[in-house]
């Protein structure tokens, strides 16, 4: 695959990269779990950004750079359904979106205006009222919501679900993919600026060794996400989402580590990311789920206990 991009990709990473600066610091009054992005998505909604996966010119790649490139933020937004999965049931639905799985919360669900619901093999659209959902107290990075009744949904046929699904988990790894970088960006800060014996972290060899596995990890997120998205193929897909969750597992636990107690404390900004990844690694069945997708669509075991 090259991933070389086109001149129209290049612009719209550059436009993306413009408006993402205005949003790279995290305000000092704050002290919260979850930094809403409702000016982002205001800015992206104004320059029709979520549109992009339905244009020739662009397509689900370019889609999936600009999702990755925006889940660096310390905000966030629902931008990751809305820009790859929107597309692919209808470019007209109303946004934002959410998954609800299985009846659980879910990210975004308190202001979504279309739903996807999972319950089991079935997958629904449906569209809430303000009332037919409530925001939900959570430690997770999100704002997060359940819904608060029963919704008139609509079944997608098993071809389109299944489609649905294999989006889903693009959309996943494109997000996790940012979310990955940024964490260890925000780690070797710390790491250059906090001095330990009379010298930086960062010059001690074994923790060199453990960010450059760190970032070999979210390199291999970033490029199997970028490759789903060009391919659409569900295999590909599955694999995406799998080594998205394995990686950001691992991740999570060693740039937590690495910053010590100040990991673990509101003033420090890395929980934005690690715990919005915290959030993806349950999503799609977890990373269970992921493998026995890879064992079926990848090597044609077929004998897969759950729905793909």
């Amino acid at each position: 695959m090259d991933f070389t991009p086109s001149p129209d990709q290049s612009a719209l990473t550059s436009a993306i990269d413009r408006i993402a600066s205005r949003f790279e610091t995290t305000p000092t009054e704050f002290h919260g779990f979850a930094l809403d992005g409702v000016e982002l998505e205001r800015e992206l909604e104004s320059g029709q950004y979520f549109d992009i996966a339905a244009i020739p010119e662009m397509g689900p790649i370019a889609a999936a750079l600009v999702v990755e490139r925006l889940a660096r933020l310390p905000c966030t937004a629902e931008i990751a359904l809305s820009m790859l999965v929107r597309p692919q049931l209808d470019i007209e639905l109303p946004r934002p979106f959410a998954v609800i799985e299985n009846g659980r919360p879910g990210r975004f669900v308190a202001t979504a205006k279309t739903l996807v619901l999972i319950d089991g093999a079935q997958v629904s659209v449906a569209h809430p009222s303000p009332e037919d959902v409530e925001a939900v107290e959570s430690l997770y990075a999100y704002p997060m919501g359940r819904l608060a009744g029963k919704l008139s949904a609509t079944p997608l046929a098993a071809e389109q679900a299944a489609g649905v699904r294999t989006w889903l988990r693009i959309a996943c790894a494109a997000e996790m993919a940012g979310l990955m970088q940024a964490a260890i960006d925000a780690t070797v800060e710390h790491l250059s600026v906090r001095k330990q014996f009379g010298r930086p972290l960062g010059t001690f060899q074994a923790l060199r060794h453990r960010m450059a596995e760190c970032a070999v990890l979210a390199g291999g997120v970033r490029r199997l996400a970028l490759k789903a998205a060009w391919t659409g193929d569900a295999g590909d897909a599955a694999l995406a989402a799998l080594h998205a969750q394995e990686s950001a597992t691992r991740l999570i636990y060693d740039v937590h580590q690495m910053l010590g107690a100040m990991g673990m404390t509101l003033e420090m900004s890395l929980h934005l990311w690690t715990y919005r990844m915290k959030a993806l690694l349950s999503e799609l069945g977890g990373r269970g789920a992921q493998a026995e997708a890879v064992a079926d669509y990848c090597f044609g075991a077929g004998q897969g206990s759950i729905e793909r």
